[in-house]
Formats: C-alpha cells, sequence, structure tokens
C-alpha cells in the first residue's frame, strides 16, 4: 500500500506528498462530492436510481469549503469538512487515483 509521506490542506485543497516525491493537489470540492460515507453512497445513489443528473461541475454547493481536521486512519485519512462532514474515510489508494491535478 503506498502511503503518503506528506498530508496538508492548501488553498482549497488536499495536498498529498508521495514516497516517489510527486505531490498530489485534490480540490476539497471533488473530495467533498465524492465522499464515499455510505450516506453519501446512497444519496448518489437514489438521483441515479431516479434519473437525475447532476453536473458536478456546475454544482458550486461544496466551493468554499476548508477542511477543519485531518485524521489518518492506517488505510486512508478521515477528512471533516467545514460544512461539518465527517464521516467518508478516504483510501489512500483511491485518492492516489483520484483525477486531481499533479503539480
Amino acid at each position: 500500500m503506498n502511503v503518503p509521506v506528506e498530508v496538508r490542506s492548501e488553498s482549497g485543497a488536499l495536498i498529498l506528498v508521495w514516497p516517489d516525491g510527486l505531490s498530489q493537489r485534490l480540490p476539497l470540492a471533488s473530495l467533498r462530492r465524492a465522499c464515499p460515507c455510505a450516506g453519501c453512497r446512497r444519496a448518489r445513489m437514489d438521483r441515479n436510481r431516479l434519473g437525475e443528473v447532476s453536473d458536478f461541475a456546475a454544482d458550486t454547493g461544496h466551493d468554499e469549503l476548508t477542511l477543519t481536521a485531518i485524521a489518518p486512519m492506517g488505510y486512508g485519512v478521515q477528512l471533516t469538512f467545514s460544512d461539518g462532514h465527517d464521516r467518508g474515510i478516504f483510501p489512500w489508494a483511491w485518492l492516489e487515483g483520484f483525477d486531481g491535478p499533479a503539480m
């Protein structure tokens, strides 16, 4: 399992520095929209089941988020967002493959 050597929040993004030196900048709004917790997954499934199409690029509800806590959990990291949401644990492997720009 690849685990970052550094995890920090910076200007609306989660910054991960991997052992090979590669840095990843993951927008907080994108992470919040993709939260893997059961409640968020259920809400996304319900929207899909009802045929509702969400244009994440046009969804600005999470654009001003910050992180209030970052808690490593062994296989991933639990993020607490400024909207109070703290239920998702983001696995390292999932974050490593998340479609965020490399720095």
